[in-house]
């Protein structure tokens, strides 16, 4: 009996762990860091955000996708605005503390600073 509950306790995990959404191939809900930050900047010719998320990690060089949200599929996420991005980050276990905007040849470059919610 303890097998089958241990059988099914680890599918249910696996499950779970496999249809996160992730960063850097790290599920954001796993993330083990007290603070992040989000990048977000225009995409061209809409109005959606591309969002990045900085926790500290190490990144490839050129790869800036390493530190986009990836669906449980690995496609890029797309967002509609900052907010949403912060309605997403809060759903997975964050809470807004600052934000500040930048200029950066006449496109807006929006960074939040997040974190971990107390258990």
């Amino acid at each position: 009996m303890k097998s089958i509950l241990l059988t099914i306790a680890l599918f249910v995990f696996t499950l779970t762990a496999a249809f996160s959404q992730t960063v850097n191939d790290v599920p954001i809900r796993d993330i083990d860091v007290e603070y992040v930050q989000i990048v977000g900047t225009s995409k061209l010719l809409s109005n959606k955000v591309t969002i990045e998320i900085d926790f500290g990690q190490e990144n490839k060089v050129f790869k800036s996708k390493d530190t986009q949200v990836k669906d449980t599929n690995g496609k890029l996420l797309n967002f509609n605005s900052m907010i949403d991005a912060l309605n997403f980050m809060s759903s997975n276990g964050y809470e807004f503390v600052n934000a500040y905007a930048l200029s950066i040849s006449n496109q807006n470059v929006y960074h939040f600073l997040l974190r971990k919610k107390k258990q």
